[in-house]
């Protein structure tokens, strides 16, 4: 199927208060039809990346290019920008009719079409029947599924979602992660969509940038992202990770690599890429779920593997998965996460335990 969302290209985008820079210059790119995700901690620079780009944010520097033109000093109401806001900012005197006309009726289409258009997305978002309503009268999806329909009744070329699922309870957010999902693939518009929730990022979209301290550190597919992450931050930012101290003054080449820890353990790892590292710069990232746990003396490391000897100092149950903690000495906690297999029993605090892990889930990697 052909996209018929419009190309975005940020190029050198930045924003200044006075002395402090909000957004450090920031080149992006972004497919016709694609789902892009920007993500960081508060504070990062996401919702200031994406007022800029609807114009509720003034740059002070860069260009944002829609299809090839430069839209950076046009006003809001000329962008042909759609906006999705957290607390979905519908009008609360107005009926969900009136809600979703609004930016028809502000671009002086005719009632006839009006009609139909409104008639049309409130059908696409499975929400024929409640025109009549006021938004008090609607659930808190509801109100979203509303919010997106009044946001892409006019046909914009991006649609901009700022934590739009952030009020919404743990189950009903995962309910519209789907919803939202379902929405994208019938409208088909460019979608920039942040959140903090990183499980959501992963969940929604084709690309993701994750942003830290007003820059893009990272940015790929979630599955890449997550499996070879680039740097510290990214590793331990998107999902949980453990990241292991490397001792000075080792070299490293492309490929399977034997590192000393700055606990004096050694690791066998995978280098991502040529490297030369002193003190700091570098780090090994293991996943959680990549050890296994067991009693001393029932884990193998196997060839080129690699195995702690540790005592677990916490053991959480939480929906179906158990995630241990376990003390290898030298002040370093080590993090594991495994499905529950119904009627094993769960290991205690205080037990001694071995871990170990194939040299393959060992990633050298960047600290900055």
């Amino acid at each position: 199927m052909d996209r018929h969302g419009a190309r975005l290209a940020l190029v050198g985008v930045e924003k200044r208060y006075g002395d402090i820079t909000a957004l450090h210059a920031t080149s992006l790119d972004v497919e016709p039809g694609e789902f892009f995700s920007l993500i960081g901690p508060s504070g990062s620079g996401k919702t200031t990346l994406l007022g800029t780009i609807a114009g509720l944010t003034p740059l002070s520097a860069g260009r944002i290019e829609v299809d090839g033109e430069d839209i950076a000093r046009l006003p809001p109401y000329r962008r042909n920008v759609g906006m999705v806001f957290q607390n979905y900012a519908l009008f609360p005197h107005m009926s969900v009719f009136d809600n979703v006309a609004f930016p028809l009726r502000a671009r002086k289409l005719a009632s006839s079409e009006i009609a139909a258009r409104v008639g049309r997305m409130l059908k696409t978002v499975r929400l024929p029947d409640v025109a009549d309503r006021r938004p008090s009268q609607l659930s808190g999806g509801q109100q979203q599924r509303i919010a997106l329909a009044r946001a892409a009744v006019y046909d914009p070329r991006i649609l901009l979602m700022d934590e739009p699922l952030g009020a919404l309870d743990k189950n009903l957010r995962e309910e519209m992660q789907f919803e939202i999902k379902a929405f994208h693939r019938q409208i088909e518009a460019t979608v920039l969509y942040v959140t903090h929730d990183q499980d959501e990022a992963t969940t929604m979209s084709d690309r993701i940038a994750i942003m830290n301290e007003g820059r893009v550190v990272a940015c790929g597919a979630p599955r890449e992202l997550y499996e070879h992450p680039c740097n510290a931050f990214t590793a331990s930012f998107l999902g949980s990770a453990n990241l292991f101290e490397i001792a000075a003054d080792q070299h490293f080449t492309c490929g399977a690599v034997r590192v000393r820890l700055a606990s004096g353990a050694t690791l066998h790892a995978v280098a991502a890429s040529d490297a030369r590292t002193t003190r700091g710069s570098h780090v090994t990232c293991v996943r959680p779920e990549a050890i296994r746990i067991g009693p001393p003396g029932t884990i193998a490391e196997g060839e080129d593997g690699n195995a702690m000897e540790g005592r677990v100092t916490d053991a959480v149950y939480t929906a179906g998965t158990v995630r241990y903690q376990v003390d290898v000495g030298h002040g370093t906690t080590v993090t594991t996460r495994h499905p529950a297999i119904r009627r094993t029993p769960m290991l205690s605090r205080d037990d001694p335990v071995m871990l170990a892990w194939p040299a393959s889930a060992t990633l050298l990697i960047s600290r900055d």
